[in-house]
C-alpha cells in the first residue's frame, strides 16, 4: 500500500469520507519524514499541520520547570493522528514539545489547506468536528484515567488501543505516559503476564 492508500483508508474508516472526498483533498497532503529526536512541533510555537503517521512513533511532553523532569502527556503511533490540536485550532503558541521517537514517515496537511477543504466540502467539514470530538475524547480520557482508574488499568488500556507502541517505545517514555516510576511499570508487566 501507497501512502496515499494508507491515508484514503484511514479517512474513509475515520469519516467516512467518499472517494470523491479524498480525491479533492490529494493535492494537499505532503509527506514529511522526521529523523528520531526531530521536532514535529516546538515549544511556544504554533502547530501548522495535521499529520497521520504512516510509520514511527511521536510524544508530546511537558518540562517541570522546577526540577527540569519531562512528563510525557500524549503519544502518538503509526496509522493515528499527530497534532497538538489547541494549537492548531486555535493557531495558538503549544503548550508541549512534541518530538519523534525514532524515525518516522507522517503524511501532512496544513492548517489553511485544510480550512480551504471544511469551505469546499461538507462532509470535509464532518471530518473536522469528528477530529475535534476524537481531540476531546482523548483528552478526556486521559484526564480521567488518572482520576478514576489505577496505573494497571491505564497500561491495559494503552494496550488495548495502541499494542504497536510498546515495540516502538521504551518503557520509561511509557511509565511517564502512565504517570508511574519504571519499578511500578515492571511491577505491573510482572503481574498481568502471570494472570
Amino acid at each position: 500500500m501507497t501512502e496515499t492508500d494508507i491515508l484514503a483508508y484511514a479517512l474513509t474508516t475515520f469519516a467516512n469520507l467518499t472517494e470523491e472526498d479524498i480525491q479533492l483533498s490529494l493535492p494537499y497532503w505532503q509527506i514529511k519524514e522526521y529523523k528520531k529526536g526531530e521536532w514535529y512541533n516546538e515549544y511556544r510555537s504554533v502547530c501548522k499541520y495535521l499529520g497521520f503517521a504512516i510509520s514511527g512513533c511521536f510524544r508530546s511532553y511537558i518540562i517541570n520547570d522546577k526540577n527540569g523532569q519531562e512528563k510525557n502527556v500524549f503519544l502518538y503511533s503509526k496509522n493515528q493522528f499527530v497534532v497538538t490540536f489547541q494549537s492548531f485550532i486555535n493557531q495558538t503558541p503549544c503548550n508541549y514539545h512534541t518530538q519523534a521517537m525514532d524515525d518516522a514517515r507522517v503524511v501532512c496537511i496544513s492548517y489553511t489547506d485544510l480550512q480551504s477543504l471544511y469551505q469546499q466540502s461538507h462532509n470535509w467539514e464532518r471530518f473536522g468536528r469528528l477530529l475535534a470530538q476524537e481531540a476531546f475524547n482523548v483528552t478526556i480520557d486521559r484526564l480521567e484515567g488518572f482520576l478514576i482508574s489505577s496505573p494497571e488499568e491505564r497500561y491495559l488500556e494503552l494496550i488495548k488501543k495502541s499494542p504497536d507502541i510498546f515495540s516502538e517505545v521504551p518503557l520509561y517514555h511509557i511509565s511517564s505516559y502512565l504517570g508511574v516510576r519504571g519499578p511500578s511499570l515492571s511491577r505491573i508487566r510482572k503481574r498481568i503476564s502471570e494472570k
